[in-house]
């Protein structure tokens, strides 16, 4: 049996191994591995058994982690694109939005509402309870008083067939564009005010291109 790679060896080769130990005695311990070599071998064979396990833990913290980033970002933290310009100027079209599923609001808020098999991006202006005034300038009041919007940049009535002041329903929120003039929200009867089952969840913040939602 000639010097080699203990790795390789089976039970056939061991027995063989034996056998020819036996029969030919001291020539066939000349052949075999000298101490150093097996030592040297079961090192060899130790470490790549360590680096095995420690990819076989690396993998399964890995599957775990993506399981976990997959489920978070399905009913969590969803992930959705802009799509349209009715919250112009402060979201453009294609703009990607991190969503928090919750069902608490606030006036000022960015919401995503799904609508006729779309996913609508609209500003909170109301919370059910309140009533909601618009002008024919476009000025909106919420229980008399004047919302200040900065990030409306031309004021109008725009799409409206609802009959103000509204009392917007219990269990309801009442969303607008920023983009008054054509964005399509709860002053048009084809969407009205929307429920916690239409609200996919609040924005919480911009991945592309980088800034405020505001």
């Amino acid at each position: 049996m000639d010097k080699k790679d203990l790795r390789g060896l089976k039970r056939k080769d061991l027995v063989d191994a034996l056998y020819d130990l036996t029969e030919n005695g001291e020539e066939a311990k000349a052949r075999m591995p000298v101490p150093e070599e097996i030592a040297e071998e079961r090192r060899k064979l130790r470490r790549r058994a360590r680096t095995a396990r420690k990819l076989i833990t690396t993998l399964g913290i890995l599957t775990v982690v993506a399981a976990v980033a997959v489920l978070l970002s399905v009913f969590v933290f969803p992930v959705i694109q802009v799509s349209g310009d009715s919250m112009e100027p402060t979201l453009a079209d294609g703009d990607v939005l991190v969503l928090l599923n919750t069902d608490r609001y606030t006036g000022g808020e960015l919401c995503c509402v799904a609508w006729q098999n779309k996913l609508l991006i609209k500003r909170v202006i109301a919370l059910s309870g309140d009533s909601v005034d618009i002008d024919e300038e476009g000025n909106v009041f919420v229980n008399g008083r004047l919302l200040d919007e900065p990030y409306v940049t031309d004021k109008s009535l725009g799409e409206c067939d609802i009959e103000f002041p509204y009392l917007v329903p219990e269990g309801k929120v009442f969303v607008m564009g920023d983009r008054r003039e054509s964005s399509i929200d709860s002053r048009s009867s084809a969407i009205g005010p929307v429920g916690g089952d239409q609200i996919v969840g609040k924005v919480l913040f911009r991945v592309w291109p980088l800034g405020s939602t505001k």
